[in-house]
């Protein structure tokens, strides 16, 4: 899961349209193009454009100068809505998976980091961005955690945000337009927007949401609003049979928050201070996603399991976003994918920071 900190200060106004803009008329703005954009993403039937349609609509909005943010609060609770989700749809099926697959499992993630590792070496190495801002840039998660730490190491923060932002957006519409391809075939059926609700399990969710968030932030777990929910949510639901209910139009408005939070990162500073190194920081991103496809190759092909289940998978991050593709996406088993995903998050949390710093020192000798 990748939660972003606060951004940049906006460049001036006079260079930024709609930074001169009162702030009611951009929240319009910007909700006019997002329902446009997610509007022509649906009729595409591409997956998850609820998401990925306010997210370009942001970063159109925000690389014009928009000067509003997602309040903290609706941010934290989309991420707990999102943990829900998740939690909802694991299955204890997959435990017994992983348990007898765990080497494998952990192979791809040691290699995600690996290659993750390598590259921003190699970007570091022929200098194409300053001191060891590629090495944090490159982490495949764990964002917030990066951007921060990297200042503290010397690292360009302004980049390394850009790097773990943009690869959030190209990582989502990769995964997207592979779900879309991938169930081309597939009917699938109209949303009711708007289903009776269940009192129980509508309460359910919110108080697992409330709960598991405020476990998190307790116990001061990276992204606590999302993994406290979602590790919470897997509890109650796996070992006490909890049932939650998340009717679309509830998804519809968060998927929307975490969208906006994303795009609205992007302004045009970051992106002009990023534009001579950016052919080189797309293209590692797209070979970290095409390293990262055929890791989802070789385990769909081991394990016998659905294509593009094993690629959403070993998909390099966001965590959110890929939840939020997978659930939308037809015949996908998000446990499985959940599992790897968590899998790959916690041990780039965990060691993420000592390899960053491994590969810093080798800079320096």
């Amino acid at each position: 899961m990748d939660s972003f900190p606060n951004p940049p200060a906006p460049n001036p106004p006079a260079l930024e349209h709609l930074a001169r803009v009162p702030k009611v008329w951009q929240w319009l703005v910007l909700l006019i193009v997002s329902m446009l954009f997610a509007g022509a993403l649906e009729f595409g039937a591409l997956p998850a454009a609820l998401l990925i349609g306010p997210m370009l609509a942001a970063i159109l909005a925000g690389t014009n100068g928009a000067t509003v943010r997602v309040p903290r609060p609706l941010f934290g609770a989309a991420q707990a809505i999102v943990g829900c989700l998740v939690a909802a749809s694991i299955s204890a099926d997959i435990f017994p998976l992983f348990y007898k697959e765990w080497p494998l499992f952990l192979g791809v993630v040691v290699a995600t980091v690996a290659a993750s590792s390598l590259l921003g070496w190699l970007i570091s190495r022929w200098r194409v961005l300053p001191g060891t801002t590629a090495v944090w840039g490159s982490s495949p998660g764990a964002a917030t955690a990066m951007v921060l730490m990297a200042g503290a190491f010397g690292a360009d923060q302004r980049l390394v945000a850009f790097m773990q932002y943009l690869r959030v957006i190209l990582v989502s519409m990769t995964a997207a337009l592979v779900a879309r391809v991938s169930t081309s075939g597939i009917e699938i059926p109209a949303i009711v927007w708007f289903p009776p609700i269940d009192p129980t399990a509508f309460a359910a969710t919110l108080g697992v949401a409330v709960v598991g968030s405020l476990i998190g932030k307790l116990f001061r777990l990276p992204s606590p609003f999302f993994l406290g929910t979602f590790i919470f949510g897997t509890a109650v639901h796996l070992g006490l049979g909890v049932t939650m209910q998340l009717p679309p139009w509830l998804l519809a408005l968060f998927y929307t928050m975490i969208g906006w939070t994303i795009g609205l990162n992007f302004t045009r500073a970051i992106l002009r201070h990023a534009t001579r190194a950016l052919p080189q920081i797309v293209g590692s991103i797209i070979i970290l996603i095409a390293f990262c496809g055929g890791l989802g190759f070789m385990i769909s092909h081991v394990l016998g399991i659905d294509p593009l289940t094993a690629y959403l998978a070993t998909s390099p991050g966001g965590m959110d976003s890929v939840a939020i593709i997978a659930a939308a996406a037809q015949h996908v088993d998000i446990s499985f994918v959940m599992a790897l995903q968590s899998a790959r998050f916690l041990v780039v949390l965990l060691v993420g920071p000592s390899v960053a710093r491994l590969v810093a020192r080798s800079l320096r000798e």
